[in-house]
């Protein structure tokens, strides 16, 4: 562990050698701070969204806007977190009319797509009478490996609020 600021901190759980401007599919989960229940409730194993969740969810779905080589797929809002499937997609450089190759623009990583969505929604809320809520300083991203872990994932997701009051109470998902 290293020192930031006079406190320990974790090191980055991003792989060294990988490049997060790739084309390719990623699995990201974002924290509200302090893991507290912000956007909506789990009624009958189905998650249910405030208005504060609606939010979230349209800002998440919003992302393909800001980033052209972005696509989402999977993902679901929960009392305190999200879990989503973002694909980078490969950016062009050629303009095809002219067939001249245009000046690079700002790679845009995973990184960068994720520190967007944060921001934009804290910003809102800000505006909006939320100053309150926070997210957890960092996310958890994993690069998907093949179909098989695709599938899985995509399920996973898809099973979240149903498993919602089962993991919630599991001492390995409390820290204890």
């Amino acid at each position: 562990m290293s020192k930031y600021q006079n406190k320990y901190r974790v090191e980055t759980i991003r792989h060294k050698e990988w490049d997060y401007s790739s084309p390719w599919w990623y699995f990201v989960t974002i924290n509200t701070k302090g893991h507290i229940n912000m956007f909506g409730d789990i009624v009958n194993e189905n998650m249910v969204l405030n208005n504060l969740g609606n939010v979230v969810d349209k800002y998440w779905k919003d992302i393909p806007v800001h980033f052209s080589n972005v696509e989402l797929d999977y993902h679901v809002i929960m009392p305190n977190h999200i879990h989503g499937i973002i694909i980078m997609n490969p950016v062009e450089t050629l303009d095809r009319a002219s067939l001249r190759i245009e000046q690079p623009k700002k790679q845009t990583t995973l990184g960068i797509v994720i520190n967007q969505f944060k921001s934009s929604f804290k910003r809102w809320c800000n505006n909006n009478g939320y100053k309150y809520f926070k997210w957890q300083s960092r996310y958890y991203d994993r690069i998907i490996r093949n179909e098989k872990e695709l599938y899985n994932i995509r399920r996973y997701i898809e099973q979240n609020p149903v498993r919602w009051y089962l993991e919630k109470n599991t001492p390995r998902n409390l820290g204890v």
